[in-house]
């Protein structure tokens, strides 16, 4: 499948330049009607036991997809609402308080902010540290690193010298997954959590959590769920899943479904090739804007694009309205591009054009 092909599956491509995945993808078609094919089974046959043991079988479907995105076994993977749910589950499994300390960088998605506050509250230091300085900053009192895999602002990505920090690594991949190459194994992680909605294009309300099958007997489960449980007839002797399955949260099936559809497309159309498809595209893109006489933010390999603009808020409204989807980044001087593999140089062309 080329890039041709990839954009026809996403009818918002036909009018706009979408470049907006950081925050939600675009929406495929086959996405749409899988959802809508579920909600007919629904309606039709009522809500009764054919229809969670459908939406079982959607799960485990959805959680074999996500393996294959972030390089793990299925059943390492939790179901998730997102991203900073899933670093959220961690955080508070892991009870720091007053003789930890969390390294993290200056510049992170409220998504991770919260966790490390309530963490805070509990106790814990918090230290911020400039993103690329993450690894260097770990010493002896270091007790974890939680930080971005792609920095939400700039594009960085994350050193890879956290692989071989002397603590464990969890990672907000709301900016990684499905937008670069994510090995779990090989960033040297103990946790990866995702967005579901953005560079994945599934469902608002969705996303993945990989756990280390080790480190993830360290963390707790809190507020289990009843998808949680591995048999919940026991009252309080019931016990919970193993593995990931132990932090899902409740998804409904027709969210499941439509993240699904979708990932098929993604995966459907040599992911490794769209990735690198993605990246280079979005050199150009930096490129472009610096010839063009923006500064554009120090960025990594990643399909993040921020350059500076007067008035963010402002020229992403006028944008809009030339059917140009962007991103500003409330209390910083950039408007942001999320380039995917589903643009090309036209979207580009339309941007210098309206800018």
């Amino acid at each position: 499948m080329d890039a041709s092909d990839l954009r026809a599956h996403f009818p918002v491509l036909e009018r706009t330049a979408y470049m907006n995945a950081g925050t939600d993808g675009p929406i495929a078609a086959v996405a749409v009607e899988a959802a809508a094919e579920e909600l007919r089974a629904e309606a039709r046959d009522g809500r009764v036991a054919a229809h969670f043991e459908r939406r079982i079988e959607l799960q485990d479907e959805l959680r074999a997809a996500y393996g294959r995105v972030v390089g793990a076994p299925p059943e390492q993977i939790a179901l998730t609402t997102s991203a900073t749910d899933g670093i959220g589950r961690v955080v508070a499994g892991l009870n720091l308080g007053p003789e930890d300390e969390v390294v993290t960088s200056d510049q992170e998605h409220p998504g991770l902010l919260g966790p490390l506050i309530a963490a805070r509250h509990r106790g814990a230091t918090v230290r911020p540290v400039p993103f690329m300085e993450l690894a260097n900053a770990v010493t002896a009192t270091t007790t974890l690193v939680a930080a971005s895999h792609v920095n939400w602002i700039t594009g960085e990505v994350a050193p890879t010298e956290l692989a071989d920090v002397s603590v464990p690594v969890i990672l907000d991949g709301a900016q990684g997954s499905g937008a670069v190459p994510v090995d779990v194994g090989k960033l040297g992680c103990v946790a990866y959590a995702a967005a579901g909605q953005k560079w994945l294009c599934g469902a608002d309300g969705t996303g993945m959590l990989w756990l280390d099958r080790e480190f993830g007997e360290r963390v707790r489960t809190v507020m289990p769920g009843y998808p949680a449980f591995d048999d919940a007839s026991r009252g309080l002797e019931s016990s919970l899943r193993a593995g990931g399955a132990r932090f899902d949260s409740p998804l409904s099936r027709e969210s499941v479904a439509f993240s699904l559809a979708a990932l098929r497309v993604l995966l459907a159309a040599d992911f490794p090739a769209q990735l690198e498809q993605a990246a280079d595209l979005a050199e150009r893109y930096a490129a472009a804007l610096t010839d063009a006489g923006y500064t554009v933010a120090g960025r990594g390999r990643s399909t993040l694009v921020s350059f500076e603009y007067p008035d963010p808020p402002a020229a992403r409204e006028r944008l809009a309205e030339a059917g140009i989807a962007v991103r500003d980044l409330p209390g910083h001087p950039y408007i942001r591009l999320s380039v995917g593999a589903w643009n090309d140089e036209s979207d580009l062309e339309r941007l210098l054009a309206a800018l």
